[in-house]
């Protein structure tokens, strides 16, 4: 049975990510409004009695905005750390909210889904990955630096959803402030498209065949310019970007 994924935002206006089987699906984050979810899986024709649950990776509302009506109008859990929760200022209902644990799966049917934490300037940074049957998608985004959770988790996966934030050059000669250059820089910060590269063409899997490239800055960064970067080291690949405007095609992978 293949995966199916899917973007439905991808930047720091709001994120969030479909990934499932058919028959169960998850969200991971639910950055938009749920009224734009909706708008945006009836046009991808993905059902949201599906989606089993919604798994938040920090508290930043681009992660988030859309989770407390997303879960109360269609009674879909989130799943959220202690610390990410109370920094969330979330108002979630009670009895609709459930804890995760650093690499212990959480099953729906034959989808899992797979928690690791990650460097990011937030109270319990996680990631994920996803996987049913043998088929492994990740979201790796807003991570400072690839660590050895993120890397040990790509090489697992047959696609991924990819942080690229920002080009260097850009960044640097861009009307960003000195200290929002160096937090975006830092270990907690975002990939750069070199270091997300470096990431990519050193730890991928050769059963890669989809890589989502996600969360580009406006200010920052181009479609075109990743996109080309990429392109020249897929090596067998498809590089998609995902749009910070509209929800990208469902891939089906495996």
């Amino acid at each position: 049975m293949p995966l199916y994924i899917a973007s439905l935002n991808s930047g720091s206006n709001g994120n969030c990510y479909y990934v499932g089987n058919g028959v169960d699906s998850v969200f991971i984050d639910a950055g938009i409004s749920c009224r734009e979810t909706e708008h945006r899986m009836m046009r991808l024709g993905l059902p949201l009695r599906k989606v089993r649950a919604i798994f938040i990776t920090h508290e930043h509302t681009d992660h988030t905005r859309g989770a407390e009506v997303l879960s109360r109008k269609y009674g879909i859990p989130v799943y959220i750390t202690g610390a990410t929760f109370r920094n969330s200022r979330m108002n979630l209902e009670h009895g609709n909210t459930r804890d995760f644990a650093p690499f212990v799966p959480v099953n729906f049917g034959d989808l899992q889904v797979n928690p690791f934490p990650k460097m990011h300037d937030a109270s319990e940074p996680h990631s994920f990955t996803v996987s049913s049957n043998g088929v492994t998608a990740g979201v790796f985004t807003d991570i400072g630096m690839a660590c050895e959770n993120v890397i040990n988790h790509l090489r697992s996966c047959h696609a991924a959803f990819l942080e690229a934030n920002y080009d260097e050059n850009m960044l640097e000669n861009g009307r960003y402030p000195v200290y929002l250059k160096r937090r975006i820089r830092g270990m907690e910060g975002h990939l750069s498209n070199d270091q997300a590269l470096e990431l990519f063409t050193s730890h991928r899997s050769p059963a890669m065949e989809l890589l989502v490239l996600s969360h580009l800055s406006a200010e920052n960064n181009h479609p075109q310019i990743v996109h080309d970067l990429f392109t020249r080291n897929a090596n067998g690949t498809r590089i998609v970007v995902a749009s910070r405007h509209e929800e990208s095609e469902v891939f089906r992978v495996g």
